[in-house]
C-alpha cells in the first residue's frame, strides 16, 4: 500500500473518533457544569474538557477564561478549533475523498452525508438548547461510520490502518480524560457528591456507565473506575483494550520485518504492558497522574512512530 493512501486511511480513522469523543465530553461536561454551577467550579470544568481535548491553551490565547457558550462553539463549530467537530468531519471527508476507492459504499456515506447535513447546519441548531441534540447526531455519525467499518469492510490492511488511527486517537482520548479529572483521584479524596458527580461524568464521557455498573454491580468508587477505563479488556474504550489492538494490527503490519516497524510494535505492547501491570490501590495512592502523563507522552511518541514507519513514503 502507497505510503499516503495509509496516511488517509489512518486519519480518517482518528478524526472520525475524534468528532465522538468531543461529543461525548462536552455532553458529559454540560451535565456536571449544571450540577457544578452552585459551588462556583464551572469554570474549572470547562477549563477541565479544553485540557482533556489538548486545546486548553489555544482557547485561553483566543478567547481568555471559558464560558459554557464559548467552550461549546469552540469545540463544535469554531474553525479556528483544528479539533471542533466541524473541523474533524472537513478532515475526515478530505481524507476519505483522497482514498475513496478504498472505501466501502457506507463508510464513505457515513462520512460524505455527515459533512453535508454539517454544511447545511444552521449555528443556531448546535447552540441553545439545541445543542445536546446536535451532540447525539454527532456521536450518531462516528458509530455509524465505525459500524460500517467493522461490518462492510475487508480484513485487509486499508481496515488496519483505520482501525490503528481509531484506536490511538480512543486510548488518547480516555487517558488525557482522565488525566483532566485527577484531582477527583488524589490520594484522601473524600468520597462526596461532588466527587461522585466527577466520576459519573468520566465514565459517561467514554459511554462506560452501564459498562461498569454491569461489571462491578456496586456504587462508584474511584479505585474501580481507574481500574475499568484503564486496565480492563471487556471495555472497548479502556486503555488497555485499545492498546492490544494496536499491537494486534501492527504484529500484522510489521510482518514485512524492518527494525523500525518491530520498534513500533515494541513500543504500543509496552504502554499496553503499563496499564495492566499496575495495582488500582497504588494508583489511588498517588501513581495515577504519573502513569497518565507516561501513557499521554507515550501515545504522542507511538503516533510519531507510526508515521515514520508506515505513513511517510
Amino acid at each position: 500500500m502507497l505510503a499516503r493512501t495509509a496516511d488517509s486511511l489512518f486519519w480518517l480513522g482518528r478524526y472520525m473518533e475524534r468528532a465522538g469523543n468531543v461529543a461525548r465530553s462536552l455532553n458529559a461536561s454540560l451535565r456536571m457544569a449544571a450540577l457544578a454551577a452552585p459551588r462556583g467550579t464551572e469554570t474549572a470544568e470547562w477549563e477541565g474538557l479544553l485540557a482533556a481535548t489538548g486545546t486548553g491553551a489555544h482557547y485561553a490565547e483566543l478567547y481568555g477564561e471559558p464560558t459554557p457558550d464559548g467552550a461549546a462553539r469552540w469545540l463544535t463549530l469554531d474553525t479556528l478549533n483544528p479539533s471542533s467537530v466541524s473541523a474533524c468531519f472537513e478532515a475526515a471527508r478530505r481524507n476519505a475523498r483522497a482514498v475513496r476507492t478504498a472505501l466501502t459504499v457506507d463508510m464513505w456515506e457515513a462520512v460524505n452525508d455527515s459533512w453535508i447535513d454539517l454544511r447545511k447546519l444552521d449555528p443556531g441548531d448546535a447552540g441553545g438548547d439545541r445543542l445536546m441534540g446536535f451532540l447525539d447526531w454527532v456521536m450518531s455519525r462516528a458509530v455509524l461510520f465505525n459500524g460500517a467499518a467493522m461490518d462492510t469492510m475487508l480484513r485487509d490492511d486499508a481496515w488496519r490502518f483505520v482501525r490503528l488511527g481509531t484506536m490511538l486517537e480512543r486510548a488518547d482520548n480516555t487517558a488525557r480524560l482522565l488525566a483532566s479529572r485527577r484531582h477527583a483521584f488524589l490520594p484522601g479524596a473524600e468520597e462526596d457528591a461532588a466527587s461522585h458527580a466527577q466520576w459519573q461524568g468520566l465514565l459517561r464521557s467514554v459511554s462506560a456507565l452501564r459498562a461498569y455498573q454491569h461489571m462491578f454491580r456496586d456504587r462508584l468508587r474511584p479505585a474501580r473506575v481507574v481500574e475499568l477505563l484503564l486496565m480492563r479488556p471487556e471495555h472497548p474504550r479502556s486503555v488497555s483494550a485499545c492498546y492490544e489492538e494496536v499491537n494486534a494490527i501492527l504484529s500484522v503490519l510489521a510482518m514485512s520485518d524492518g527494525e523500525d516497524r518491530v520498534a513500533c510494535r515494541r513500543l504500543a505492547a509496552a504502554l499496553r504492558g503499563r496499564c495492566v501491570a499496575q495495582s488500582p490501590a497504588r494508583l489511588m495512592d498517588g501513581g495515577l497522574h504519573d502513569l497518565l502523563a507516561e501513557v499521554i507522552d507515550g501515545n504522542g511518541n507511538l503516533g510519531t512512530s507510526i508515521g515514520k514507519c508506515f505513513l511517510v513514503g
